[in-house]
């Protein structure tokens, strides 16, 4: 049997789940996705992911890769198919792409990107996807303040605390408050991206909003590199992991649910 690689391309709700990393005794992502994969094709799955988000993020759009010889036990064409049936409503699969062989989805993404939504109004029928805030928010200087993460790489002062990272440089290709009907929605994209780190520079900026810190405080507290001088981590709830980019030279086949 010759095993493929393949991508599988696929979004969920994170409310109900600890995060998308496997956990011991806690409900994960990656639990459902594997459970679902080696029930439809009958064999033991591990898949491997672009990324993890932690608990109660959502995911617009993520990829994880596995090998197998989808076609020994069903047709390719079929396997998004058979796999939403068996997951739940807040997991869909949206496409499975064959891909070179050597292909990862972590080390092979080219960029990702971030949404964070912040509303003013209280809404019952969203609470679980936006950071409601009441007060008024000065989004003009938030705006001027993303641009200096454009001048920095190193963003230790942002990351969890106890993180076991080579290094915690990333680059920043774009970083901005857009406004959204009733919300106001911060997009933000890099090569790669630090544990809590976009929770951290939003909470830094809203600091930076609320006029507890200037502008040119954010430059002094990224040189910093300390964590205990940048802004609070906001709540989970806000966070879409939007999008993830890879080299199409890399995709061989696809097929969509």
């Amino acid at each position: 049997m010759s095993n493929n690689r393949y991508f599988i391309e696929f979004s969920y709700d994170g409310s109900l789940y600890h995060g998308f990393q496997k956990q011991l005794n806690a409900i994960t992502v990656q639990e459902i996705m594997e459970n679902g994969i080696s029930t439809i094709l009958r064999d033991r799955i591990d898949i491997v992911s672009a990324g993890r988000t932690d608990t109660g993020v959502h995911a617009v759009n993520m990829f994880a890769h596995f090998d197998y010889d989808i076609k020994s036990k069903i047709e390719e064409s079929n396997f998004c198919h058979l796999l939403n049936r068996l997951l739940p409503a807040d997991i869909v699969v949206i496409a499975i792409h064959k891909v070179k062989s050597d292909s990862h989805s972590r080390f092979d993404a080219i960029s990702r990107t971030y949404n964070y939504y912040i509303t003013g109004t209280k809404n019952p029928f969203n609470h679980k996807y936006r950071y409601y805030l009441s007060e008024e928010l000065d989004y003009i200087m938030m705006n001027k303040a993303s641009k200096i993460l454009y001048e920095h790489q190193d963003f230790k002062c942002f990351s969890k605390s106890n993180t076991d990272v080579k290094t915690y440089n990333c680059k920043i290709t774009n970083a901005e408050w857009v406004k959204s009907e009733d919300d106001w929605k911060f997009i933000i994209t890099s090569n790669r991206f630090l544990r809590n780190m976009v929770r951290a520079i939003v909470g830094t900026l809203i600091e930076i909003g609320r006029g507890k810190l200037e502008i040119d405080d954010l430059d002094k507290i990224i040189q910093s590199k300390d964590r205990r001088n940048a802004g609070y981590s906001v709540p989970a709830e806000g966070l879409f992991l939007k999008e993830i980019i890879y080299d199409k030279k890399i995709f061989i086949e696809s097929w969509k649910k």
